[in-house]
């Protein structure tokens, strides 16, 4: 039997190149003895990572598509089912050597890149299919880079009233309702065999007849869809697609887009619209058009509130308390001072004290108070310079206008200490980025054998990573996990790939879920440990722990930069374009800097008008890269001041 797998790849070397040693590392002795042929090929949507050049240098069995633009999942995704069906028409040699064997015997999958496979993942596939005549699509149970069951793992058909309950969030409140969630067929155990309508496109295998008789992937859809669409098709045609949970794989999802993200929500939109065109007609269409829309007001709404709360609930908060003891304050002090409460005038009270505030909450902001995790030091910090800016304008006052020092000192405090009161009790109530233990460095776990452990060990060295945040278990701790994880007080745990085999990793993070910790896996011989949300490499720049410009308290300074600066520019444009070769882009870079569409220095992917490059315009590629790095890990709105004067006339 012969197995195409086809990865469409997006900038994601990493876990591509994960994922294609898993596929290679798998087992191939089917049930009846017999061997499953693999023929792997890699589609690459123009990726500038040097994804191509990895699966070349390091995989050279597999078939390699370079496209030189992205030309979306669906379209990339045929290509290689053209290439394969017409190369087995000429009945050559498989990727392994083995023939290709007959139609009847020749499966197709279409993987992720950001997939782990089990090693028995594919054999227990084909000998199911074998077993069952009628199985024309097939998925198996997926887990998340944190061992969380994925639902989308089985779906059912996107009816409008399916649809509704997921895209408005109304699915998550009754997870197993066969009604409301049947979008994700939530009735259906998640541990069981069953028959399903709609399998996902992360993992979707189907027999080369069923290709023969429906074609590829519906090209109107460029991310989403094209497998519900696809799914559909082959249930139409008289087979039937299965979910199989006893074999795993682990998708790390979401790498290009967050699923909780209105993008997400629009992007899904768009693919149901044209699901809706295909399949639905007349009233039909009408009404699922509707609850669509309904569901994408309603999800925008709540992603409203909850994104504004997140964001002013706690400086509302703090202006709340300061102001109610400025206000006591005021009333003790007008007692004691004039023996009368109303001895400061009405404005004092509804003007002066909210100005003081904001300007000391401002302050508190530009220092990085509100940046998570919490660091208390950039609260006094801020508040410090706040209240320094007042004593300054408060000497340049009349004398009629100074109300009171002492109530400005005092109030102050007041703030200060109101502020720090509000994030212990946050820090008490577990929110997230409040912990008091955010301002230490997190510690990581790494477990597996001993050759793998001083590895792994060497990869966090070179990034900076000490060996005092390293905490190294061997194989035969894995029942005494949870006590080491809270006597050690670990944030993170690297599970060596050579050492421990997927099911075990699956399982243990499964059990550990409750401890709150993240997981990354460490591949075998790779110069790379790999999770959902990061990764750690020796050539990445991306290391948290070294580049300065991803923390909060940057970005907001070079986007101050970007801003004051921008303005200034247009303030003095009457002047300043006149010195320009091309007016029009003055005025034009200026206003995307203003709306941040970019900013005057970019770097790495994120785009700019100039580069760090600029300070060597003759460097060779290596100083040019160097430069970047520096400006990544020791960013200074400064060096954005130096880089934009220099370019002053070529704006």
């Amino acid at each position: 039997m012969l197995l195409s797998v086809v990865i469409v790849n997006y900038n994601v070397k990493y876990f591509l190149k994960q994922c294609l040693a898993s596929v290679f590392g798998s087992q191939r002795r089917l049930a009846d003895g017999s061997e499953l042929a693999l023929d792997v090929w890699v589609v690459d949507n123009d990726s500038v990572d040097g994804s191509l050049a990895m699966v070349r240098s390091d995989f050279p069995a597999v078939h390699c598509i370079e496209n030189h633009d992205n030309v979306g999942f669906a379209r990339a995704n045929n290509q290689a089912l053209r290439a394969i069906a017409s190369r087995n028409a000429d009945a050559g040699e498989g990727a392994s050597g083995s023939s290709m064997g007959s139609d009847a015997d020749h499966l197709f999958l279409l993987l992720n890149p950001d997939t782990i496979v089990e090693a028995d993942t594919f054999v227990k596939c084909a000998d199911f299919m074998a077993q069952h005549d009628r199985c024309g699509g097939l998925c198996v149970k997926m887990v998340d880079g944190e061992g969380n069951y994925l639902p989308e793992s089985k779906r059912g058909f996107p009816t409008p009233e399916a649809s509704f309950f997921k895209i408005s969030g109304l699915i998550h409140l009754f997870p197993h309702s066969r009604r409301i969630a049947a979008y994700y067929m939530g009735h259906l155990s998640e541990d069981d065999i069953n028959e399903i309508e709609i399998m996902p496109g992360a993992f979707l295998m189907f027999r080369r007849a069923v290709y023969d008789l429906i074609g590829g992937l519906d090209e109107s859809y460029f991310m989403y869809g094209e497998d519900i669409d696809f799914s559909w098709r082959i249930h139409q045609s008289g087979y039937s697609n299965y979910y199989l949970p006893t074999t795993h794989i682990i998708h790390y999802k979401g790498e290009s887009t967050k699923k909780g993200s209105m993008n997400y929500v629009y992007t899904f939109y768009n693919a149901m619209a044209i699901f809706v065109k295909k399949y639905f007609t007349g009233r039909h269409a009408v009404l699922f058009n509707a609850l669509l829309q309904s569901a994408i007001w309603l999800r925008a709404a709540l992603a409203g509130v909850r994104r504004m709360a997140s964001h002013v609930a706690v400086p509302l908060f703090d202006f709340a308390a300061a102001y109610g003891g400025f206000f006591l304050l005021k009333q003790l002090w007008s007692t004691l001072r004039g023996g009368d409460v109303d001895y400061y005038p009405a404005e004092y009270t509804a003007v002066v004290i909210p100005l003081y505030i904001i300007i000391l909450l401002v302050g508190s902001w530009l220092s990085g108070g509100y940046d998570r995790p919490l660091r208390p030091s950039r609260i006094v910090r801020g508040m410090g310079a706040g209240l320094l800016m007042l004593l300054a304008f408060y000497s340049l006052l009349d004398e009629d206008q100074r109300y009171s020092r002492m109530l400005l000192l005092a109030g102050s405090l007041w703030t200060l200490l109101s502020t720090l009161l509000l994030r212990l009790v946050l820090s008490g109530l577990h929110v997230d980025g409040y912990s008091l233990r955010g301002n230490e460095k997190s510690k990581i776990l790494i477990l597996g054998g001993a050759g793998e452990l001083r590895r792994v060990a060497s990869l966090y060295a070179s990034v900076g990573i000490g060996a005092d945040r390293l905490v190294l278990r061997d194989l035969g701790h894995e029942s005494r996990l949870e006590d080491i994880i809270r006597v050690e007080k670990i944030d993170e745990v690297v599970f060596c790939g050579s050492d421990i085999d997927l099911p075990t990793i699956i399982s243990l993070m499964t059990r550990l879920r409750t401890t709150g910790v993240r997981y990354k896996i460490a591949p075998a011989e790779g110069d790379y440990v790999i999770g959902s949300n990061s990764i750690v490499s020796r050539d990445d720049l991306f290391t948290d722990d070294l580049v300065t410009i991803t923390s909060a308290s940057c970005r907001r300074q070079k986007r101050l930069f970007d801003l004051g600066s921008s303005l200034l520019l247009l303030i003095f444009s009457p002047l300043l374009v006149w010195l320009q070769s091309h007016p029009g882009d003055y005025l034009r870079h200026c206003f995307s800097v203003l709306v941040g569409r970019c900013s005057w220095v970019g770097y790495a992917d994120h785009p700019g008008i100039f580069s760090p490059a600029a300070l060597m315009p003759d460097a060779p590629a290596a100083t040019v890269q160097r430069l970047t790095l520096r400006y990544m890990r020791r960013y200074r709105p400064g060096t954005d001041a130096v880089i934009l004067l220099r370019n002053l006339r070529a704006l």
